[in-house]
């Protein structure tokens, strides 16, 4: 209390500088740095070139920053409230004393190989650091259609009249720490969205600290590889350079540099960077990227990156990202601003500082009032966010209250057939925290040789609890009419501690399920292939059950997961022969995939205890904790997972008699730089106890016989869906190779289509399938994919074709 009391007393003995930055013209020069000189205490103005720091009493000498300009200093004394209105004059960079030839090499070269030579050094001239940030986010529409599939968008999105507005405003405040070569932690202090009192930033200070000295950046973020710096290893290769003269600040020569690259399409930056002679170090860049380069979802992104000089070395003062886009009549426009101050660049980190948590955002910290920001906010708003502030803050208050909650749930709930058939329908009770959701019918309907025409419907009840506990209840029923059958179970999770990952469920009653644990296709593509193609690739069978489970985190990174099952199993055979259309060269096969041409049972009725335990470790992967749970990020390790499931015998009446242990390796999305991204996935696994087997209890596969299919890294693309399904021992790996336009990328008119390489091998042996392979190789673009792969049993080829996946 007493360091609280004094720190609030050191803020009220500060005195409140502010004015407005701008060029000789009179434009506001936007996000320029204002620090106070030989510190790293500063600030930015914003985008309207308004400013605002807090000083101690006594003489000061501001320093004011911006690229293209030339530094600007003001010598202050205040003694109460200042205001210090700057004019910044444009850095001339002259060519003097610089000869260029026609058949010379422009001395941008040069420059560029010494800064290149001494990248490393200066990647890790700082081992460790401290220091505070502060980020802004703004994203609004400055264009959009009148309507959206029916909708109309300026009373949904909450737009003004030209349907033009601020989609999302969010200011954070963070401690940030970091070590040598890639440990970080961060805290959040404080968090405001506007709009949203009761919601937390995802501002993080890690996706903003881009790092020109690595060689590749932005992996996996704007694209599936990621772009060269101008200052890589072998940025030669895919950069030309332009001198554009040379300056002198505070006795150190700076040359301007333009970034031009060799091919219009390939990965990389274009703008301006600004580099010292001697030291060949980096002080600036206003680099960007547009749609050429392979980006998604947005046009172009605009990196502004200013430094500040911190004892011996150069740490980021200003990070801006600023971004616009247009997609599919939705034409947007945002910036998030970073400003680091305070720096400690010989931090003592305690032993187990660095935990793998990226980044701790606290329960409080949306709890700082207006009086708050208005006393800490670095950067002023601009009329626009304080308008926006105001009038959603304003709207937040009523929406809190029953009576807005109430009428808006009457409007929000009310029925309709067409949503109740085509999404679904919604009863929400927000003030309550209750939510119930009802299937969409069209989406529950299906057909299959065994139930006929029939429905499989359901609805989710969701009750949330204080400290983002929750719990989900979800009954179900089934009905065939060929087969006359009924089938009714319930369902419910319990999640208890979000932080520790920690969950109970529960599950009662029957269902007819896939023969195949991990399912072969959804219900609509079995329905159409049944119907329209005369196609019963589904194979199902009955289970009554009861069993309960928990999960829960042991510690970071490794989750434990527990489940007891007791079942009934029925086999079922086919009770109609349906179809829209005949085919003479195929027909129906039985319900038994080992028996088409005879409705045989494949196993007698029977009853099993199971019971399953799994270990699920993330080597090395780091996590966001938030008052709402903990969120992984992709981990640069690969994920291991232990699991044994047995099935107990001759309790309560149990048939089933095994021990099957399975360990899985996988990993997705390896970052390659500019060869895209792999996977791969391997698993071994032995009943190390086959006495009693029944065919639902074997190691199934993902196999496929169907012309579509999910993407899955697991899945096999011609397999046959049930006959390999094994009780002994078995090897299966995966391995696929995204090359993200490496190609297709060089293509004119073709690159438009931002299409993705990609090559696979699949590869499956145990005792009735031995060294069974596939290899395979198609485009791929977001959810969609097409491929053409080859079969072998042994050296024997026995199949090909082309795939077609899709990822809804």
């Amino acid at each position: 209390m007493l360091g609280l009391l004094y720190a609030q007393q050191l803020t009220a003995q500060q005195i409140k500088i502010s004015g407005t930055i701008k060029d000789n013209q009179g434009t506001p020069v936007s996000f320029a740095s204002v620090y106070v000189k030989e510190t790293s205490k500063g600030t930015s103005a914003n985008i309207d070139g308004n400013y605002v720091i807090m000083v101690d009493p006594g003489q000061h000498t501001l320093l004011y920053k911006a690229i293209g300009f030339k530094p600007t200093e003001r010598r202050i004394d205040p003694v109460a409230g200042l205001r210090q209105d700057v004019v910044m004059e444009t850095e001339s960079y002259t060519l003097e004393g610089v000869t260029i030839t026609a058949d010379a090499e422009d001395p941008a070269y040069e420059i560029i190989r010494q800064a290149i030579k001494r990248r490393k050094i200066h990647l890790e001239e700082v081992d460790a650091y401290s220091c505070d940030v502060y980020i802004k986010g703004l994203q609004k529409l400055v264009g959009a259609p009148k309507k959206f599939f029916g909708r109309d968008i300026q009373k949904t999105l909450d737009l003004d009249t030209n349907r033009k507005g601020i989609l999302y405003l969010s200011e954070s405040q963070s401690t940030y720490n970091y070590q040598q070569p890639d440990k970080i932690h961060e805290e959040m202090i404080s968090s405001k969205i506007a709009g949203r009192n009761n919601a937390f930033s995802f501002n993080k200070a890690s996706d903003l600290n881009i790092n020109f000295y690595n060689n590749m950046l932005l992996e996996n973020v704007l694209s599936s590889r990621g772009f060269v710096s101008p200052l890589a290893d072998n940025a030669l290769f895919y950069y030309n350079y332009k001198f554009l003269g040379m300056s002198n600040s505070n006795g150190e020569t700076i040359n301007k540099i333009q970034v031009i690259p060799r091919r219009e399409h390939d990965p990389v930056f274009r703008g301006i960077m600004y580099i010292t002679d001697d030291s060949w170090r980096l002080l600036g860049a206003e680099l960007y990227l547009t749609k050429n380069t392979g980006v998604n979802l947005i046009d172009t992104l605009n990196i502004k990156q200013q430094y500040i000089k911190v004892d011996n070395a150069y740490m980021p003062s200003n990070v801006n990202f600023q971004f616009n886009g247009n997609v599919m009549g939705f034409k947007f426009e945002g910036y998030y601003l970073g400003v680091y101050t305070n720096y400690n660049l010989e931090p003592n980190f305690p032993k187990g500082f660095f935990t793998g948590e990226l980044l701790k955002v606290p329960a409080t910290v949306n709890k700082k009032d207006s009086t708050y920001w208005a006393n800490n906010r670095p950067i002023p708003l601009t009329p626009e966010e304080r308008a926006d502030y105001i009038r959603k803050d304003r709207i937040e208050q009523l929406k809190v209250s029953k009576r807005y909650l109430d009428s808006l749930e009457r409007s929000v709930n009310k029925f309709s057939l067409s949503r109740l058939l085509l999404a679904g329908h919604s009863i929400n009770n927000r003030y309550d925290k209750r939510y119930l959701k009802l299937d969409p019918v069209l989406k529950s309907m299906f057909y299959n040789t065994v139930e006929g025409f029939g429905i499989n419907y359901g609805l989710t009840y969701l009750q949330e609890l204080q400290g983002y506990r929750s719990y989900t209840i979800r009954p179900e029923l089934r009905y065939g009419l060929a087969s006359k059958t009924l089938t009714a179970n319930l369902n419910g999770t319990y999640i208890y501690n979000p932080a520790k990952k920690a969950s109970i469920n529960f599950g009662v009653g029957s269902g007819v399920y896939d023969l195949n644990r991990y399912g072969t296709m959804t219900m609509l593509s079995n329905s159409l292939n049944n119907l329209l193609f005369e196609r019963n690739f589904m194979k199902l069978y009955r289970k009554s059950f009861l069993n309960a489970g928990t999960s829960k985190e042991l510690f970071t990174g490794l989750q434990g997961n527990i489940n007891l099952e007791y079942s009934e199993n029925r086999f079922l055979q086919n009770n109609t022969r349906f179809r829209f259309f005949e085919y003479s060269d195929r027909s129906f096969t039985s319900n038994n995939p080992f028996s088409p041409e005879v409705e045989t049972p494949l196993f007698p009725d029977y009853k099993a205890l199971t019971a399953q335990a799994t270990l699920t470790y993330n080597i090395g992967r780091r996590f966001i904790t938030r008052p709402e749970g903990k969120f992984y990020q992709e981990s640069k390790y690969p994920e291991v997972q232990l699991s044994y499931r047995r099935g107990i015998k001759n309790v309560f009446g149990s048939d089933a008699d095994y021990d099957l242990l399975n360990l899985e390796i996988s990993q997705e999305r390896i970052g390659e730089g500019l060869w895209g991204f792999s996977s791969f996935m391997i698993s071994a696994g032995k009943f190390l106890n086959d006495k009693t087997v029944y065919y639902p209890d074997r190691k199934h596969f993902r196999g496929n016989n169907s012309l579509t299919t999910l993407p899955n890294l697991r899945k096999f693309q011609f397999l046959d869906f049930y006959e390999y399904s094994t009780d002994q021992q078995y090897l299966e790996a995966h391995f696929e190779q995204n090359f993200a336009g490496l190609i297709m990328n060089k293509l004119p008119v073709i690159r438009k289509l931002k299409l993705e390489e990609l090559v696979g091998v699949n590869f499956l042996t145990q005792p009735d399938k031995k060294n069974y392979k596939e290899y395979y190789f198609g485009l791929q673009r977001l959810i969609f994919r097409a491929t053409y792969g080859f079969a072998y049993d042994g050296n024997k080829k026995v199949q090909h074709g082309f795939r077609i996946s899709y990822g809804f």
